[in-house]
């Protein structure tokens, strides 16, 4: 946690809002807008950058003084453990995104299930951390896969983040909260969806990644100030660390429209990076999720067809 002045108070609670800072610990070959053109068979043949971009994000957020919570994929804690530990011992927290970044609606509950339990195991042995969180890649808990929110609260987990209530080509639940809910009947768990700010009606992307690294920086401060001040509630901010890494390998056969969307920017993240977290207060996931649990609505998913 911060000391900055941030922007945004909770007039119920003394102090300045926290907000979500967190890390999708996956590396460049592994992000979905490739997934078409790099076979999961070749990753380990690859230049890895994952280890060199995470030491750049642990300096920057030591520098600031910030905590924040890394989702960090199974395949990368496994052959980089010592990472994980680094993280940990910085005073971050580990938890889970996934073995391999397969999307949660390309699953069954049983296949899903084994992926968060391999996952979960992998990230403990490796940071010595109980792993409570859990953030689906690239958000795909949405209508097609609402029974995953009943798999993750058999196994335990305290709270998700893996909801993006917006309207997106590659994810989105339009329908869903803007902040936390009970997805589970008899559950305490809550998920936490990643942030929107609103312009008139129209709910907008604004809790980080591409969206951050793309658009002027004064977007992200207004849609933040927004929910700090008029909504009195944190933003959940992400990104990823390939996107602190300009002098990452090139996918040269890729979408141009997923070339854009990955390489717009990079030279300029870290720095945006750094105004922003000396800018707003934050704090780590797990921190988060423990205070917006007392406000969170109930919202059982089970109604909508979350049954598989």
């Amino acid at each position: 946690m911060n000391a900055q002045s941030p922007i945004g108070f909770n007039n119920a609670i003394a102090g300045p809002i926290a907000n979500g800072l967190s890390v999708d610990v996956e590396d460049w070959f592994q992000v979905g807008a490739f997934e078409n053109v790099i076979e999961r068979g070749d990753w380990d043949d690859l230049e890895a950058r994952v280890e060199r971009n995470v030491d750049e994000i642990l300096t920057l957020f030591g520098e600031a003084g910030v905590s924040a919570t890394f989702f960090t994929l199974g395949w990368i804690a496994e052959r980089y453990p010592h990472i994980m530990r680094e993280i940990a011992d910085a005073g971050h927290e580990i938890a889970s995104h996934g073995y391999d970044h397969a999307r949660v609606f390309t699953l069954d509950a049983v296949k899903f299930a084994e992926d968060i339990r391999v996952t979960r195991e992998i990230l403990e042995d490796a940071s010595g951390q109980a792993v409570v969180g859990y953030r689906a890649p690239s958000f795909s808990i949405d209508p097609r896969s609402l029974w995953a929110f009943d798999v993750l609260a058999a196994q335990g987990y305290k709270y998700s983040s893996s909801v993006a209530p917006i309207v997106h080509d590659h994810y989105g639940w339009r329908e869903a909260p803007r902040f936390a809910f009970r997805p589970v009947a008899g559950s305490d768990m809550v998920e936490i969806p990643v942030t929107t700010a609103l312009f008139g009606s129209r709910r907008l992307a604004a809790g980080g990644g591409g969206f951050f690294r793309v658009l002027p920086y004064a977007f992200s401060r207004w849609a933040i100030s927004q929910v700090n001040q008029e909504d009195e509630r944190p933003a959940v901010f992400y990104f990823h660390p390939w996107e602190v890494d300009p002098g990452q390998p090139r996918v040269g056969d890729a979408p141009m429209r997923s070339k854009l969307r990955h390489y717009t920017n990079l030279g300029k993240m870290a720095d945006k990076l750094r105004k922003l977290v000396k800018e707003f207060h934050w704090d780590r996931m797990d921190a988060i999720a423990e205070i917006e649990a007392r406000r969170a609505i109930d919202f059982p998913v089970a109604a909508l067809g979350g049954k598989q």
